[in-house]
């Protein structure tokens, strides 16, 4: 009977020796090496810059960590500027969305609120709020332009500071002596230590993005940057604000300082204009983003 089956037997088992001896003598398969992955952006870090009079935090978000860092600051003038703190809240939930739209060579640092304390008192809330929660108080909204101590935040920097400084046709108070502010000094600290490439302000409601300058002219990195927000989000440009005289302006004191700083006024103290200011955003984001040294 063995050898009746002995043909399939050994075709069998040259089979599987055929089987065996082709894996044995199988070369290596090389597996081509997957592209590294680009690392996407770290969500963003959140810190505190300093704290108000009345002890609320001065918050700071931010994004990557490439070596060109640019910083937008809304809400210097608390309440009575509310929608500039709006735009800042939403540039950042656009960056939420889409963490590559940073540019791998750049940081990007959002300070919504500058003051507040004013932002409390036309909203009743800590932090994020809606267009809903604003007062709509005309005298409320005017008082909340100003910190817990009635100083204009934006007329206490060193920068031609005078004790008393102009808001349109009224004498506002400039504090005891540039820089006496808590808000101001948290601006003042976090600017020297990271000096950033470019600072800019968001205001209303001028219509327009302004130069700042000490006496020495608008610095040359300023002018190309407030040009191309300038150009790409349709607000009219100038080098200089000469609605009246200011004195102890932030960004001014910025440009003594040698950072290059501007600002940007709404058009109203309503509209948050997003669909503007982030044609503007990403404008400053491509010219760090294409710069190779």
């Amino acid at each position: 009977m063995f050898y009746r089956y002995k043909y399939i037997i050994i075709a069998i088992l040259l089979i599987l020796l055929g089987v065996l001896l082709y894996f044995y003598f199988l070369p290596t398969k090389v597996i081509p090496q997957q592209e590294a992955k680009q690392e996407p952006v770290a969500n963003p870090k959140i810190d505190s810059i300093g704290n108000s009079v009345e002890g609320r935090k001065i918050e700071s978000y931010t994004y990557g960590t490439g070596k060109y860092h640019v910083v937008f600051v809304g809400g210097i003038h608390g309440g009575y500027e509310w929608n500039s703190v709006l735009l800042a809240y939403q540039a950042m939930d656009y960056l939420d969305k889409d963490l590559s739209r940073v540019p791998k060579n750049v940081t990007i640092t959002i300070i919504p609120s500058m003051n507040p304390d004013g932002v409390y008192k036309v909203t009743g809330k800590e932090g994020r709020f809606d267009s809903s929660d604003v007062s709509t108080d005309a005298n409320i909204l005017a008082d909340a332009r100003f910190n817990a101590n009635k100083v204009d935040l934006n007329r206490n920097f060193d920068c031609k500071w005078q004790p008393e400084s102009k808001w349109r046709n009224q004498t506002v108070s400039a504090g005891k002596t540039a820089f006496s502010e808590p808000e101001s000094i948290a601006l003042k600290n976090f600017a020297e230590k990271i000096k950033p490439d470019a600072l800019v302000f968001w205001h209303s409601q001028a219509n327009g993005v302004f130069g700042a300058s000490c006496g020495n002219g608008v610095l040359p990195q300023a002018s190309t940057l407030m040009n191309l927000y300038s150009k790409a989000s349709g607000y009219p440009s100038s080098d200089t604000f000469d609605s009246y005289e200011v004195t102890g302006d932030a960004a001014d004191w910025l440009s003594k300082i040698g950072i290059s700083a501007f600002e940007v006024e709404l058009k109203t103290h309503e509209a948050v204009e997003f669909d503007k200011n982030i044609l503007g955003i990403n404008a400053l984001l491509k010219y760090f983003g294409s710069k190779t040294n």
